[in-house]
């Protein structure tokens, strides 16, 4: 176990590394940070002054290990956009993105794995072919046009629900939620949903195709055999061995959802990372482009590795395998 952990650990140090060198040819190959942040208007005096303020006049490898260590620390610089530091803008951002991204999590999870292991023991019934039907919408449409029509009938047709932004937060510390206000509450209503969706279906999919094989294994008939009720039957045997798989996806999915929380958090003008992040591509803030790419590889990375260990956990079959290795070494 421990060899095991180093391995992975050490995947994930490599992996960070590879990531930090793409952030950091960002300000190398993406635009010019002294125009950008002295405008057109400029001379070489200036512009040297901001060069060697900014370190851009060292070589690229000083420069490039400068990053890294200050990227360590949580110090991406400061933004071009905001002449603030990236760190303090993030720090602003980060709840509104989290907290989205958890429910939407939760949500796909608690209805996701119900329709799944329904439509595996019920999959002739009618609600488990309309769960199917419901499921390729989710499948088929792009999130922005989903976000688009829950705006259209909820908020302008019936009018129930906020179309855009976060409604009133009340600050705990530096965090900032809405779960404690009226409007917070309906404004997280339609974005979790629209997030959701699609990991949704996908995860009910998933549980579903493993239920239908779990239930044809022969130690599931042995446990019929034995004259154990369907309830155990389904839920101590079948249910266990489904969500070996459905942790690993539930667990990269869960970073995907952070991750591509950004086209739900534009359409409804959410104000988290992702809507940071496409604000600062338009802008070519780089700093925030960098500190985003690096954040977001980092929460892939500390989930992968936590799936992972899970999935060592659960699945005895991982431990003998590398036990029968280890003998035969």
């Amino acid at each position: 176990m421990i060899a095991y952990i180093i391995q992975r650990l050490l995947q994930s140090v490599l992996v960070m590394a590879a990531v930090g060198f793409v952030a950091f040819s960002l300000f190398a190959y993406v635009g010019d940070p002294i125009t950008i942040m002295l405008g057109q208007d400029y001379n070489e005096t200036e512009r040297a002054r901001l060069a060697a303020q900014l370190g851009l006049d060292r070589p690229f490898y000083v420069q490039f290990a400068n990053f890294v260590a200050n990227a360590v620390q949580g110090d991406f610089g400061i933004s071009y956009r905001l002449a603030r530091p990236v760190n303090a803008v993030i720090r602003e951002r980060l709840p509104a993105t989290l907290e989205l991204s958890l429910i939407a999590a939760f949500l796909a999870l608690a209805v996701g794995v119900p329709m799944g292991v329904y439509t595996g023991l019920k999959r002739d019934s009618w609600l488990s072919r309309f769960f199917l039907t419901v499921s390729l919408i989710g499948v088929s449409l792009p999130t922005f046009l989903i976000g688009i029509l829950l705006i259209l009938v909820f908020a302008v047709i019936l009018g129930w629900l906020p179309s855009f932004g976060r409604g009133e937060t009340v600050q705990l510390g530096w965090w900032t939620t809405g779960f404690f206000t009226k409007s917070g509450l309906k404004a997280l209503i339609l974005p979790s949903i629209t997030l959701c969706l699609f990991q949704l279906t996908l995860i009910m999919r998933l549980v579903r195709s493993e239920m239908l094989e779990v239930l044809r294994t022969d130690y599931i008939k042995f446990a019929r055999a034995r004259g154990l009720r369907d309830r155990a039957v389904h839920f101590r045997h079948a249910l266990r061995n489904t969500l070996v798989p459905v942790i690993t996806i539930a667990g990269l999915q869960l970073g995907a959802i952070i991750a591509f929380a950004i086209i739900t958090e534009t359409v409804f003008q959410w104000p988290g990372m992702g809507l940071l992040f496409i604000q600062s591509v338009s802008a070519t803030d780089i700093p925030v482009m960098a500190a985003y790419l690096c954040l977001i590889s980092f929460v892939f990375v500390v989930i992968n590795f936590v799936v992972d260990l899970l999935y060592y956990a659960v699945d005895p079959r991982l431990r003998v395998d590398r036990g029968a290795v280890g003998g035969h070494g």
